[in-house]
């Protein structure tokens, strides 16, 4: 049986962003993140050697965590990404063409939407969640809003999600974050301190798994 991506992402309601991070210290971030009980891990096209990472982080961590693609603007991208092993595809904006790419090779994607509209397009197109984005300009209260008519499309919130607000996000709606900078933290891979970079997921592996009410 066809794993399902989507499925196992509403479990674990969490997608690690990797963007502009350095190669050389991209293996041991992954590292203390996957050992912290983060499942999923986007590279964005748009880190430098983004293609090989994501090959080798397929091998170097398979069966411990799903890797993906984010920042896939089109179809071209789309095929990079999946040819390197990309498990799944994340991006900013919405392109069936890539959704139906996807859908033709069994790689769920998860399309950036803003707009009621976007949102049920995404859906009719076949998306099976979609990354509501910028969150961090569009607030609680617009994501509130439009889970009322929408409450049947599984929206993952990408942008502001901190360990202060991420219970309030789960509770407006989200079923699932998108966190860059506030897990994959560049003041920790810095100075090397990944056993505390691996904390700090555990706390937000720890916050996602909590039960929330709406």
């Amino acid at each position: 049986m066809e794993l399902d991506l989507t499925t196992e992402l509403l479990q674990h309601r969490m997608v690690a962003i990797f963007r502009g991070i350095a190669d050389h210290q991209a293996d041991a971030a992954a590292k203390a993140l996957v050992d912290g009980g983060v499942a999923f891990m986007e590279v964005t096209m748009n880190t430098t050697g983004a293609l090989p990472i994501i090959s080798r982080w397929r091998e170097s961590f398979d069966g411990q965590a799903y890797i993906g693609a984010g920042t896939v603007l089109n179809v071209a991208m789309a095929k990079e990404a999946v040819a390197a092993g990309a498990q799944f595809l994340i991006s900013p904006n919405l392109d069936e063409q890539v959704i139906a790419y996807g859908a033709e090779r069994g790689v769920d994607v998860w399309p950036g939407v803003m707009t009621p509209t976007e949102i049920v397009r995404a859906w009719n197109a076949g998306a099976k969640l979609v990354k509501l984005f910028p969150m961090a300009s569009l607030g609680l209260s617009y994501l509130r809003e439009i889970r009322a008519p929408l409450d049947h499309i599984p929206i993952m919130a990408t942008g502001g999600v901190d360990l202060g607000n991420i219970a309030d996000t789960f509770a407006a709606g989200a079923a699932a974050v998108g966190l860059g900078t506030k897990l994959v933290r560049p003041d920790l891979i810095a100075s090397g301190d990944f056993e505390q970079m691996t904390a700090n997921a555990r706390a937000y592996v720890d916050a996602a798994a909590a039960k929330t009410t709406r």
